[in-house]
């Protein structure tokens, strides 16, 4: 078990109530970490705290700060097995996943400390004699920080990367599902010296998330808000934030398309769904949820999808004889498994039955959905992906938007020009020709539309969301004024 205390202007503190919170791991129902569960008070020392660190960490040189980033990518690799130990006790995927995550994360780290020079501005053309013109991009002040526990080590270390790089210092609120891991986070940074306050890290109890969120997002010396989570819990900070005119980077729900078109590689194709549905337990936000084929190859690809899932089983994620770990918890069990069954009472067909003892479960796949099904529509955030047929790329086209979502999408033919095509008609933010929906890359644009929210994440990308544009003028001559 991890005792988990809040990180505060480098200090590691107790809730100023003394109270603290169990995550049950969803293994074996045993206590995962205990944690710090934070008080308004809390929070509002660590805003004020990276405020006051603000003050020193903006001002020092881009190179400085590289160095600072890239000793905390070093750090983050030389601690991947202890996040892999802490990742499987609270949220139960496996080692590969969280092996991976730090992969990024560190990756993240090491992109954003390449960007510190790059964070630039322009000379503007003025009608005015004698006047030079800029734009110039500083840094905003406090960045609130809001990750998920799904991806807990890419998810976190993205809302810290950018705007540390910017100049900013950050509070980040963790999730309630994993506050070791994202702690740990926190002690790489602050390791990495970065300097008291810079990073802090604020855990808290399930039951205090409403007005712990509040207080992050309406407190005056807050700056900019990121999000990573449910559309529902965007929403909220979206409004919260409107109130005080703060800017908000949402990064939300997902419901990705991939459209198999006639002339697409099946076996590649195949290959591609099933790891972008049923990877981590497909619980990610990119993760393949819908599968629109032509009819033409349809019963072709369904068998070989099914040949393909037979083989890949979910259990215990500390035997490595399982790809696929456990779900989040029996509560998300629970709600796949009635989504299941309504599309079961509807008329699905599932070929491989439901299969779900406790938090396992095994990947389903479920054939001919209609729009009646409440799996049609909402996000299964589990190891399912459904199938459709369609006659025409008109058809494909119209079932690929007929979504609230708009994330990561795929298109899969052998015929480029015709997947491209496609690919432009869909409405998502991110679309990948030949390959999985579930891809990220530390430098690339990273974001949805619709319902799946705005602005981006990744690199280049995110500076206007973690600087404000200055204009500044240099009179060079004297003035003429009109009085």
């Amino acid at each position: 078990m991890q005792n988990v205390q809040l990180l505060i202007n480098g200090q590691s503190l107790n809730a100023s109530s003394g109270k603290t919170f169990d995550r049950i791991s969803p293994i074996d129902g045993s206590i995962a970490s205990t944690a710090a569960a934070a008080t308004i008070e809390d929070v509002d020392q660590a805003i004020e705290s990276a405020h006051r660190a603000f003050q020193t960490w903006s001002k020092l040189s881009p190179t400085d700060r590289r160095l600072k980033l890239l000793k905390a990518a070093d750090l983050m690799d030389a601690k991947t097995e202890a996040f892999i130990q802490i990742g499987m006790r609270e949220t139960g995927s496996t080692a590969t996943w969280y092996g991976f995550n730090v992969h990024l994360a560190a990756n993240m780290l090491r992109e954003a400390a390449a960007m510190t020079t790059q964070i630039d501005g322009s000379l503007i053309p003025s009608d005015i004699p004698g006047n030079m013109a800029m734009g110039v991009r500083v840094p905003c002040g406090v960045i609130v920080g809001m990750a998920p526990w799904n991806a807990p080590i890419i998810l976190a270390t993205r809302a810290l990367a950018m705007p540390l790089a910017c100049g900013n210092t950050v509070v980040l609120k963790a999730s309630e599902a994993c506050p070791a891991t994202h702690r740990l986070i926190g002690e790489i940074l602050n390791e990495a010296g970065l300097g008291d306050g810079v990073v802090n890290i604020i855990t808290h109890a399930g039951e205090d998330a409403a007005h712990i969120v509040e207080r992050l997002v309406s407190h005056p010396l807050s700056k900019r808000i990121n999000f990573t989570g449910s559309t529902r819990v965007g929403k909220i900070i979206a409004e919260t934030a409107a109130k005080s005119l703060k800017p908000v980077l949402l990064e939300l729900g997902g419901k990705a398309p991939v459209l198999v078109l006639d002339q697409a590689n099946i076996e590649n194709a195949v290959n591609a769904i099933a790891f972008g549905a049923f990877f981590n337990q497909g619980q990610i936000c990119m993760s393949t949820e819908r599968v629109l084929v032509d009819a033409q190859i349809a019963d072709q690809f369904i068998e070989k999808l099914i040949e393909k899932t037979k083989n890949i089983t979910a259990g215990n994620p500390t035997d490595s004889a399982f790809p696929l770990g456990v779900l989040e918890s029996e509560r998300a069990a629970q709600r796949i498994q009635k989504m299941l069954d309504d599309a079961t009472s509807k008329g699905a067909k599932l070929p491989l039955g439901i299969q779900i003892q406790g938090t396992i479960m095994q990947p389903t796949i479920v054939v001919d959905v209609q729009p009646n099904m409440q799996i049609y529509a909402e996000e299964t955030f589990a190891p399912v992906c459904t199938i459709q047929r369609f006659h025409t790329l008109e058809e494909a086209i119209q079932l690929a938007n007929d979504s609230e979502f708009g994330l990561s999408s795929a298109v899969f033919s052998e015929n480029i020009s015709q997947a491209f095509d496609v690919a432009k008609q869909i409405e998502s933010g991110i679309c990948h020709i030949n390959g999985a929906t579930v891809h990220d890359e530390a430098q690339m644009p990273f974001g949805g539309v619709k319902q799946s929210g705005y602005g981006r994440f990744g690199s280049k990308a995110s500076i206007p969301e973690f600087t404000e544009l200055r204009w500044i003028t240099l009179q060079t001559t004297p003035r003429h004024y009109p009085i």
